[in-house]
């Protein structure tokens, strides 16, 4: 394994310092190192945070490898500086047995780019009827923990139940889709203002904040694990507020996103824009930084939804939702919150790595230490060009734009997987 001696980088933020990077684990840090059989990299203006780990990522294989493969879905990840994705259940067939969750985690240790761990889905076909192989997936080789029918709400409160406790036995988490789906029948977007003048179906707030309310209050009874995919409203904050002061164990994340873009959006029928849950006010996003520099949301998670062309170029009521993520979730954080890289590092990398119980991911460059970390350059700038993403899909809702910072460098466990920011593999 070839060493490699990082010069001149500092590490979340802090005073510049070498890294010297020998046998998968950070071996030294300090001012001055030398190790003469060491690739040197010239990290002077770079900052070094643990290696980004994402909750939520569709990669499509099994079933839709035309919108996206474990190995595209892996290679834009590490560009975007990600050690670790979970890939969602929903593909085809589902991510519901054993079989299938260890094809997807057995694919993700072949492409050798991220670490791939599978999401078992919550039920059968993801169709809210009965509860899936929960137990032998978390038993399988790639010993799932949590479980999601996302794209799908498990709308049923007596199956929510059973989940919550059946998984309470092995520390699981079943991370809900909130959407009460008789709230959101035909919706295309945040029911509002926007929506009200484009005469286009809406998906209300309380959709999502009703079925959190039920799901925390159900958690709390079972004592067990529950998680909030994509967090988009302001009323959800402040249930997830009062949850967590009463000790419920609920964490949640939100998107770039739903940080970032707004329903106006909409007004252009660019079906780019069409995501689920909608994008929503500005008074929402607001809302949605406030939780997350607080902690009432936990992680910043991609939702990466590839789709393939003929999915998205289409009119907006027959689009699939869903955006692109991974290449570009750092820098919409740096957009959105500054460099404030101990607090990029909390909710992208440490504790989504903890929520997802990844050993050896999330923990800050030091001796000992394993190598899963990223270079990133705070002073660049790059404009997003659909057509040099390393995905199969191009549903990025941010082509053409600027965006800060660029990384330079990831590895994993002391692999380079991108080095001067391409893919090495």
């Amino acid at each position: 394994m070839t060493p490699y001696l990082i010069k001149g980088v500092s590490v979340v933020g802090a005073a510049p310092t070498d890294l010297l990077i020998r046998d998968g684990v950070v071996a030294d840090a300090g001012a001055g190192l030398t190790a003469p059989d060491a690739i040197v990299i010239d990290a002077t203006g770079l900052v070094a945070l643990p290696g980004l780990v994402d909750l939520h990522t569709h990669l499509r294989e099994p079933g839709r490898e035309d919108a996206e493969t474990v190995e595209s879905g892996s290679r834009a990840a590490a560009l975007g500086g990600y050690t670790a994705v979970c890939a969602m259940a929903n593909t085809s067939p589902v991510a519901d047995t054993a079989g299938v969750v260890e094809q997807v985690w057995r694919l993700g240790r072949e492409a050798g780019l991220v670490d791939v761990q599978p999401i078992g889905a919550v039920t059968v076909g993801l169709a809210g009827e009965r509860l899936a192989e929960l137990g032998a997936m978390a038993d399988s080789a790639a010993q799932v923990r949590i479980f999601s029918d996302d794209g799908h709400c498990v709308a049923d409160p007596k199956l929510m139940r059973r989940a919550l406790e059946y998984v309470k036995a092995f520390d699981g988490i079943i991370a809900q889709h909130a959407e009460e789906p008789r709230l959101t029948e035909g919706a295309q977007m945040h029911e509002g203002e926007v929506s009200t003048r484009l005469g286009l179906i809406g998906w209300p707030a309380v959709a999502e904040e009703a079925i959190i309310a039920r799901d925390v209050l159900l958690a709390e009874h079972v004592g067990s694990r529950l998680h909030v995919c994509h967090v988009s409203t302001a009323g959800s904050v402040e249930v997830l507020r009062q949850a967590k002061a009463r000790g419920v164990r609920v964490t949640a994340e939100v998107t770039p996103h739903h940080l970032l873009l707004t329903d106006v959006k909409a007004e252009t029928y660019d079906p780019v824009y069409k995501v689920n849950p909608p994008l929503r006010t500005a008074s929402d996003i607001a809302a949605l930084r406030a939780a997350l520099v607080e902690g009432v949301i936990d992680v910043v998670a991609t939702d990466h939804a590839p789709h393939a062309v003929e999915d998205k170029e289409c009119e907006w009521a027959y689009a699939r939702p869903g955006m692109l993520g991974l290449e570009t979730a750092l820098s919409i954080a740096l957009d959105v919150l500054g460099p404030e890289w101990d607090l990029i590092a909390e909710r992208m990398s440490r504790v989504p790595a903890r929520i997802a119980g990844l050993d050896g991911h999330g923990v800050d460059p030091a001796p000992g230490v394993p190598a899963n970390l990223t270079l990133v350059d705070p002073a660049a700038r790059r404009v997003v060009e659909p057509a040099e993403l390393a995905s199969r899909s191009r549903n990025t809702p941010y082509a053409r734009m600027t965006l800060p910072g660029r990384i330079v460098a990831t590895f994993l466990r002391g692999e380079p997987t991108v080095l001067d920011g391409k893919a090495v593999k």
